[in-house]
């Protein structure tokens, strides 16, 4: 792994041997440091919230609280946190959700032994990663994820529009009526779910979906 300093991981999965293949897989890499380990949604956040790790590796399916609303949290509270999203399921529709929840990535658990060193790799530089097996047949692509206009929020399309348009956060603020601190954030949404490093992203977004015309 070519990083400055070892990438400090989390990893939450309700099954202990998955947890203790990944760990292993990890820890034979000179580039990671496992810091710490949940068994379930609830532990995955308190977790994070105490170690901040770099990346945080969430099982999609855990007990008591999930993968996506577990992202949800550890993104508000640590946005220098990057997601990486496991799964036993090679969907478009679980993945797309995922990213939607704030995760930078997606792997499926059996693409972990050849895959999941690139992913981390990926997410770290906050770049978008997605299981070669979803993308690009799905809409992933290098660049990054394409997600359904279904994934934003109507407001949030709103602002996606406006951005479009080349208003600023102040200038959206007054035409939705909301304030500059709720302009702010539906647009750091907006960038998220569709994986905008840019306005002009945003445009292209924008344009391909409809939502401004070219």
């Amino acid at each position: 792994m070519k990083t400055g300093r070892p990438i400090r991981i989390l990893i939450a999965d309700d099954h202990e041997i998955v947890r203790r293949g990944l760990r292993t897989l990890l820890e034979a890499e000179p580039g990671c440091s496992v810091i710490g380990e949940a068994g379930n949604g609830p532990e995955a956040v308190a977790k994070a919230l105490e170690l901040k790790p770099d990346v945080a590796l969430l099982d999609v399916d855990m007990p008591e609280l999930n993968g996506m609303e577990a992202t949800r949290r550890i993104r508000e509270a640590l946005p220098q946190t990057e997601i990486l999203g496991l799964s036993v399921h090679d969907s478009e529709h679980v993945a797309r959700q995922m990213i939607a929840s704030g995760a930078r990535g997606y792997i499926v658990k059996s693409d972990a032994g050849t895959e999941l060193i690139a992913a981390l790799e990926t997410v770290v530089r906050h770049k978008p990663f997605v299981s070669p097996r979803i993308s690009p047949a799905h809409g992933f692509t290098s660049a990054g994820v394409v997600p359904a206009i279904a994934d934003l929020t109507a407001r949030e399309r709103e602002t996606a529009q406006l951005l479009a348009e080349g208003l600023s956060n102040k200038e959206i603020a007054t035409r939705l009526d909301i304030s500059v601190k709720t302009a702010e954030t539906h647009r750091t949404n907006v960038m998220r779910k569709i994986g905008a490093h840019s306005l002009a992203d945003v445009v292209r977004y924008a344009i391909r979906n409809g939502i401004v015309e070219p």
